[in-house]
Formats: structure tokens, C-alpha cells, sequence
């Protein structure tokens, strides 16, 4: 007997080893807790040549001044580069001569070193058969996790209040921005909402208002002129607040008490200081000037009204039965990164080469009487905790001399291309220059500049 129970204690004991082993095993390869990070397995399979082809890819020289691409151009079945603006040859290395500094755009590349520091965190693979279905298990189109990402990103931010509020996910700002005109508008036709901004202002808001040419909607230009002749009805009015302000950067507030759009493309800690949160009833944010990933098409749109979110909601349903599901798995994957210790290394990133720029562009306007850019007053911003100046995307410049009523014209002289006063519904006394394309792009802005302003000397004629 004795010898028996001793056979069971030596046996049990073995078999106590051999599950803590097991269990040890199933923890490491990713068993446990559902929240956990996820523990990588040594060995890939169906992944591997995925892989391998992206970081082949990634690897083709093309100068710093290109890039090349797996969706992009193939030479003798081979990807080749795709090079930047004023830059040619097998590998983007040879600069063509006396090209223009095109600055009219306001692609956000230079956010692009970034996410290449970070490549491997921001990195997505994407199997054939990932998520085939127009909805999410829950019934949804929205991805659940993504959502909880952006709220946390803007309780981190302290740029937005999300708490008890809806969300909506759009293709771009743009989408919502046109599916929030169809929300707050009238559903009288013989009495249609009249849709306003203050100049000047962003023109796709004209442009999307006039193309869907709804007659529970119309575009009536400026608020301001609109509010002179009108000093009542204002209920019957949809305003658009852009701010930060495209093109000048200026913290806007709403002209008319009724409904509003809060477009906060911009509103982020490297363009401007945060003073606080917004809590509006309708804002817009895009991930375009969030991360750089203009591209991927997404933005969200955060609503305080049932009514109004649902008005949205069906607008985006019926327009694109939902934003791609590749797309949101690709946001989630950049948020983490953007999240990651408290947004620090994003936001410091973004906001330290946005201010070099800025610091470089003041510089050669200091020296210049023709040509003046818009004023930077400092406030305190709640993220960085610090009072600094904004470092707005785009340089508002404006021609001082009498004779330069085309402002455009005279920096395309000079071998610049902006954007023209009137396409805010300025005065063309006025032109925008991007200051968030590739670095190549902003060091032939300023030495174009800088030849410019060295000519204020001599007559106009032989410039």
C-alpha cells in the first residue's frame, strides 16, 4: 500500500510538471487573456512571401528623392521608382533644371519619415480572405476597435469631446462634409437651407453644395454678407467653421447662432495649439492631416444629435454601403502607433518640422516689403502644455504693392505655383503656398523664395 501511494505522489507530481509546462507553452504562443498583446510565433507560412515582397520593394534605391511602390509603376516586371516633382531617372537622382516649386497642393508627405522610422509598427498584411463581408459581426459597418482608438487618441489630444457622442466613418472629410450638409438641411423643398462660409473659406464647400444640387439646399457664399441681408431665419442656415482655417489658419468661431459644421482637419497639436477641447454638435476630423495618410480616404465625423447621426449615417450607407474594411484595419494599425506614449513621438515629430519650416519661411519674409504672410499669435497649448505659436499648413501670402493685384502671377514669375485668393473666394491680391509636401518639395519652395525677394530692387519688368 504504502509503496502504491508513493507511485501515485511521484506520478501526479510528473503530470503537475508536465501542464505547467503545457500551460507555460500556451501563454507564450498567445493562448491566454484575449487582451494581452499578441505573442508572434517564430515560423510564417502563408505571410512570408508578403513580406518579402513588401521589404523588396521598400529596398529599391531611388535617391531620397522617389519611392517605389508594390500597386505602382512596373518596368520589365520589376517595380520602379516613382519620382518627386522636379526629379528624374532610373532611381530619381538627376534634377531637372529651372523646374517651378509646385506648391498648390496640400498632399501631407512630410509626415513620411515618420512612418518610416516606424515601418514595422505601422506595417499591415492583409490575407485574401480578410474580412469579405460588408459587415462586422456585431452587424455593423464600423469597426468597433478602430472607434475606441480614435476616442482614446482624443482623450489623449484633449481636441474633441467624444463622451456621449456618435461617431461616423467617412471617405475622407469630404464624404461627411457633403452627408452633413444633407443632415442639417431643410426637408422643404419650396424653403431650402442656405449653406454659408466666411471667406476665405475651403471651396469644396461651394463646389460639393452646387454639384449635388439638392432643392432642400443651396450654397449662398460668405456669412457675413449673407447675415447683412438677412437679420432674421437664421435657423434656415447651414454654417461652415473651419478651424483651423484652410487656407490661413485662423481659429474660426461661427458667425450665425443656428446650425453648424465644425471642420477640425487641422485642428491638431503641429498645426496649432490646442486650447481646449471642441464641443460642438457636428465636427469632422480626417486622418489625412492626422497621420499624412491622405490616400487611405477616411475620415469620422463625431455628432451630438440622434437624429442628426442617423441622417448622416444613412447618407454614407447609401452613397458606399460602408467605408472599406481594408482601409479601417489600416487606420487602426496607424492610431496605435499614433497613440503610442501618449502621442508624444507622433505629434513632437509633426509639430518640430512644421515649426523648422515656419521658422525658415518668416526668415526670408522678414526681408521682404513686397510680400507679407499671415500673423501667428501664440496660445497656450492643453497638449504640449506650453504656450507656443501655430505652424499652420499652408502660408497665406499677400502681394503689398499696388500693382500686383495678381499675386499669383507674380510668384509664378519668380518660378512658383500656389493656389489663387479666388479659389477661397478672396481677393487673387492673395495666394496659398503648402507647406506640408516632401522636404525636396519645401527646400525649392524657400530658395525660389529667397531669389524672389533678393529682386525687390529691381523693376518689376525684368523679373
Amino acid at each position: 500500500m504504502i509503496k502504491i501511494k508513493k507511485y501515485c505522489y511521484g506520478t501526479c507530481f510528473l503530470m503537475s510538471i508536465a501542464i505547467n509546462i503545457l500551460f507555460s507553452i500556451y501563454l507564450y504562443a498567445g493562448g491566454g487573456d484575449k487582451n494581452q498583446e499578441i505573442s508572434y510565433r517564430s515560423s510564417l507560412t502563408w505571410s512570408e512571401k508578403a513580406a518579402a515582397e513588401a521589404e523588396a520593394v521598400a529596398a529599391i534605391n531611388c535617391s531620397g528623392h522617389g519611392r517605389a511602390f508594390l500597386d505602382g509603376l512596373v518596368w520589365d516586371g520589376q517595380p520602379v521608382c516613382e519620382c518627386y516633382a522636379c526629379y528624374g531617372g532610373t532611381d530619381c537622382s538627376e534634377m531637372t533644371p529651372g523646374c517651378a516649386a509646385d506648391d498648390d497642393s496640400g498632399d501631407p508627405i512630410f509626415l513620411e519619415p515618420f512612418w518610416i522610422q516606424n515601418a514595422a509598427d505601422s506595417a499591415v498584411v492583409i490575407p485574401g480572405w480578410h474580412r469579405m463581408s460588408y459587415r462586422f459581426d456585431d452587424n455593423t459597418m464600423m469597426s468597433t476597435e478602430l472607434e475606441y482608438y480614435i476616442r482614446k487618441l482624443h482623450s489623449i489630444v484633449g481636441n474633441a469631446i467624444t463622451e456621449r457622442r456618435y461617431m461616423v466613418f467617412g471617405v475622407g472629410s469630404s464624404q461627411l462634409l457633403s452627408a452633413a450638409v444633407y443632415a442639417l438641411s431643410s426637408e422643404n423643398s419650396s424653403s431650402p437651407s442656405n449653406v454659408l462660409a466666411s471667406i476665405p473659406f475651403y471651396p469644396m464647400y461651394e463646389g460639393q453644395t452646387v454639384f449635388f444640387n439638392s432643392e432642400n439646399f443651396k450654397f449662398e457664399g460668405d456669412t457675413n454678407s449673407w447675415q447683412a441681408n438677412n437679420s432674421t431665419n437664421h435657423m434656415n442656415a447651414v454654417e461652415f467653421v473651419t478651424s483651423p482655417n484652410n487656407p490661413d489658419g485662423e481659429l474660426k468661431k461661427p458667425v450665425l447662432v443656428g446650425k453648424t459644421i465644425y471642420d477640425h482637419a487641422y485642428f491638431w497639436p503641429h498645426f496649432t495649439p490646442i486650447p481646449g477641447p471642441s464641443d460642438h454638435d457636428l465636427m469632422i476630423f480626417t486622418l489625412s492631416k492626422l497621420t499624412g495618410h491622405a490616400g487611405t480616404r477616411f475620415g469620422w465625423a463625431i455628432i451630438k444629435d440622434k437624429d442628426v447621426y442617423e441622417k448622416v449615417s444613412k447618407y454614407i450607407r447609401v452613397a458606399d454601403l460602408g467605408i472599406p474594411k481594408d482601409t479601417q484595419l489600416r487606420v487602426l494599425k496607424l492610431l496605435k502607433v499614433a497613440i503610442k506614449e501618449d502621442g508624444k513621438p507622433l505629434f513632437e515629430f509633426a509639430y518640430n518640422k512644421m515649426k523648422e519650416r515656419w521658422d525658415r519661411l518668416a526668415s526670408v519674409f522678414t526681408k521682404s516689403t513686397r510680400f507679407s504672410i499671415q500673423k501667428r499669435h501664440p496660445l497656450h497649448c492643453m497638449f504640449f502644455n506650453e504656450t507656443r505659436l501655430p505652424s499652420p499648413a499652408y502660408a497665406w501670402v499677400k502681394c503689398e504693392r499696388e500693382e500686383d493685384e495678381d499675386c499669383g502671377a507674380v510668384l509664378e514669375a519668380g518660378n512658383i505655383k500656389g493656389r489663387s485668393g479666388s479659389t477661397f473666394t478672396e481677393k487673387d491680391r492673395y495666394t496659398r503656398l503648402s507647406l506640408i509636401k516632401n522636404q525636396d518639395d519645401f527646400e525649392l519652395l524657400t530658395q525660389r523664395l529667397t531669389e524672389l525677394v533678393s529682386t525687390e530692387n529691381v523693376s518689376v519688368g525684368t523679373i
